[in-house]
């Protein structure tokens, strides 16, 4: 079997506050784009769960999610016959765009029908939100609202499909150490806590505007990385209808409602960073394209 598994942007995050647990509650909107994975299932005979990739920054051991993905699954089905997964690569990791959350969402997906074992949607859900905070989405895709730790998930109206820019800096940003600084330090512009009066997301459900949308940690990530503050404004200023840094980093986007500016918008962010062209999907087209395994 073969499937598809999406990369994600954040059109928005607003942090709330800390949790008991340490971790942080926070209002999303995840958004599911072109660029994607290729994950290859094959039956292993022996019991194995054994995982490889083409990608050689990527620790493919027993730390990956997708072997920890298996290995929850496979605690369903004594006796299950193993795996062997492959992945064709093109996500790169660190950059907050999902890869490793979507591969282990795809992962749960592909060995439920492998395996035979007939748990519904909200049952893997469950089973992803033990992996990571991002998991769940990506059993939804499309425009999607995120709540709490980003785990409980709201399907949105979709935005109509629209071109964009993803920069890809050679660096990541460790999202526990953004988060950590954002706590100790956060910059004089960026709250906190956001309620729901002046949340601009909140707003959004009922402008649609995109150009008001923000991340509030990047003040956070630019204190880091001056240099993608400097891209946010070139994709701006290129005639993107909203620029980001997308999660805790590194990646930075632009969306827009032209492909032709984004094209030229995209060649001028590749003279600093690698960059590359890709388009929001809706979750029609999500749903159609993670189905269309062989």
């Amino acid at each position: 079997m073969m499937i598809k598994s999406f990369a994600k942007i954040n059109l928005g995050l607003e942090v709330l506050g800390r949790r008991p647990d340490g971790f942080h509650d926070i209002r999303t909107l995840f958004q599911s784009v072109s660029l994607h994975d290729d994950l290859f299932f094959f039956p292993d005979e022996a019991g194995r769960i054994l995982v490889s990739g083409d990608d050689p920054e990527v620790p493919w051991d027993e730390s990956n999610l997708i072997h920890r993905a298996a290995r929850a699954l496979s605690a369903r089905r004594p006796g299950a016959p193993g795996v062997r997964v492959e992945v064709r690569k093109r996500i790169p990791s660190g950059k907050g765009l999902g890869g490793g959350s979507g591969n282990a969402a795809m992962t749960l997906r592909a060995l439920n029908r492998l395996w035979g074992l007939g748990l519904d949607r909200a049952a893997l859900a469950d089973i992803g939100r033990g992996l990571g905070a991002d998991v769940p989405y990506f059993f939804e895709g499309g425009l999607c609202l995120g709540e709490e730790r980003g785990d409980r998930i709201s399907p949105l109206e979709d935005l109509p499909s629209l071109p964009l820019v993803i920069v890809l800096p050679p660096f990541s940003c460790p999202t526990a150490e953004i988060y950590r600084s954002h706590r100790l330090r956060p910059a004089p512009e960026a709250k906190l806590t956001s309620s729901g009066e002046d949340s601009r997301i909140m707003r959004f459900f009922e402008t649609r505007e995109l150009r008001s949308l923000e991340n509030s940690l990047e003040a956070t990530v630019f204190r880091f990385h001056p240099r993608l503050q400097d891209l946010k404004a070139l994709l701006l200023s290129r005639g993107a209808e909203l620029s980001l840094v997308t999660g805790s980093g590194s990646a930075v986007f632009g969306l827009f409602r032209d492909r032709r500016r984004a094209e030229e918008a995209r060649r001028l962010a590749e003279e600093v960073f690698p960059a590359i062209l890709a388009e929001t999907v809706s979750r029609e087209q999500y749903g159609r394209d993670i189905r269309a395994g062989v």
